[in-house]
């Protein structure tokens, strides 16, 4: 693991030290909801996927989703935890609104998967490691809405009995930046195995942010938790806003009150939501409609076998296979199709090169026209193609750029672009020559300066390159001029 100098808060007393716990609240990929068969599809009018379970119906008993469970476990393999053979599900009491039911069915002291770790790379290459404490499954609640009306709140129960992973972290994170990299590295790993779609923007992931301050060394301080926090960046403000929150009181003589506290981010600030409540405010107890969750070792043996090659396995072979930057490959790496489409395209061809035409130029059209790698209008095939051209000497980086251009605008294969507008690089030595000779001919004062200064054959080039509408040979034009020049 690498070494990160510390972040620190000034305060009016001498410096803070931040301390971040993260509960991250992961939607299981599935069809259907933890304990019922209604869908789970985001989108669908209010309450039209809810069945009687999920709407709470008196006589309406839970079955748990196997499949739901199967996910569970293949991410605490991922996060490479232990598996509890043996699993309860409680009910967690409280009232509100979007909880029909009175209650939700989650886990408290026997969970899925206990302790685990995960491994969390920054993008300048250094890595940190943060702990897992648990990962548990649980029922979402529904959704109240209070800007349809002045006078009533309206319920959406679509969301009532989504299954979710509730992944809780040691307090392991030392700034704002570990634990938006740590949500990150979380979301790309859920992603790589299928068991989350990691959008945060449906609120699929999110992340309850615990933050504390101290003295450098000092134990820990009393914690707020921020609730459901749903982008890096809000986490990254909510923390900045909290710790300072936090630091500005206990200087001016107050205590830290444990509470729930939710972020504004229009203000960029944290308010206080309700006075946190312990376990026991909850009455946990088993849920006398389940029995305990029981797994077959056999079956997560089966379901360890089915592993997709993760993250950090990806990352180290992308290095070692391809010879790319560690950079290079944790931006790869970062987006499951984004890193599929580089290794099809790769296939045969100089993998840097390729590496560099999918970070860049291709990578910069997806933004710039707000599409995913799924969504390419260019395929993979196509980007190796087109590599090969640049590789073989057919056409130069700077006939290849304009040979992108126009195969994003749908003109078809590259080889075909090229043969249609007659841009196939000039390589032969005699017109090159001669092309030379004119321009040196033509400007005698820079050819001494060229001579004298070996470095000015550049304008040359750039001359060269211009008289034959960039089509040159680089590297062509550069030996015969050194050859002319006597360089």
């Amino acid at each position: 693991m690498s070494e990160r100098p510390p972040y620190r808060i000034q305060g009016r007393t001498g410096e803070w030290e931040v301390v971040l716990g993260l509960e991250v609240h992961a939607q299981v990929a599935s069809k259907a909801k933890l304990f019922s068969a209604a869908g789970t599809g985001f989108g669908a009018a209010p309450n039209d996927h809810v069945s009687l379970v999920d709407a709470g119906f008196p006589g309406m008993l839970p079955v748990i989703n196997r499949f739901c469970v199967e996910q569970a476990v293949k991410t605490g393999l991922g996060l490479k935890a232990k598996i509890n053979h043996r699993s309860i599900f409680d009910r967690k009491n409280y009232f509100y609104p979007d909880l029909p039911q009175g209650y939700q069915i989650s886990q408290f002291k026997d969970p899925i998967v206990g302790e685990g770790e995960l491994i969390v790379h920054h993008d300048d290459g250094t890595s940190f490691t943060v702990g897992i404490e648990r990962l548990h499954l649980e029922q979402d609640a529904g959704k109240s809405i209070h800007d349809m009306d002045p006078n009533a709140t309206y319920v959406d129960l679509n969301r009532s009995g989504v299954a979710l992973m509730e992944i809780v972290s040691r307090p392991d994170m030392r700034s704002p930046d570990e634990a938006a990299a740590y949500v990150k590295t979380l979301r790309q790993l859920v992603r790589y195995m299928g068991t989350c779609d990691g959008d945060m923007e449906k609120g699929n992931l999110r992340a309850d942010v615990n933050v504390s301050v101290r003295k450098p060394g000092a134990e820990l301080g009393t914690r707020c938790e921020i609730k459901n926090v749903n982008s890096l960046r809000f986490i990254q403000q909510a923390i900045v806003y909290e710790a300072h929150r936090q630091i500005e009181v206990i200087e001016d003589g107050g205590k830290i009150v444990q509470e729930t506290r939710l972020f504004d981010a229009g203000k960029g600030e944290t308010r206080s939501m309700r006075s946190k409540e312990e376990a026991h405010d909850y009455r946990y107890f088993p849920d006398p409609d389940l029995l305990p969750l029981v797994l077959d070792p056999v079956w997560v043996k089966q379901i360890q076998a089915t592993l997709p090659e993760l993250p950090e396995q990806k990352l180290a072979r992308m290095q070692s296979q391809y010879g790319l930057s560690a950079y290079d490959a944790a931006v790869l790496v970062g987006d499951v199709a984004r890193a599929d489409f580089f290794e099809e395209a790769a296939k045969g061809r100089d993998a840097k090169l390729v590496a560099n035409w999918v970070l860049n130029d291709l990578s910069g059209k997806m933004g710039a026209d707000g599409l995913e790698f799924e969504a390419s209008p260019v395929s993979a095939a196509d980007i190796g193609a087109l590599v090969g051209l640049i590789t073989d000497g057919t056409i130069s980086g700077k006939i290849a750029r304009e040979v992108f251009e126009r195969m994003w605008a749908g003109e078809g294969a590259p080889a075909a672009i090229v043969e249609k507008h007659g841009l196939v690089q000039v390589t032969d030595t005699g017109a090159l020559e001669a092309a030379i000779d004119e321009i040196m001919a033509a400007n005698p004062d820079k050819v001494e300066s060229a001579k004298e200064k070996p470095q000015a054959i550049g304008w040359f080039v750039g001359q060269v390159m211009k008289a034959t509408g960039g089509k040159a040979n680089p590297g062509a034009v550069n030996q015969i001029l050194k050859a002319k020049l006597g360089l």
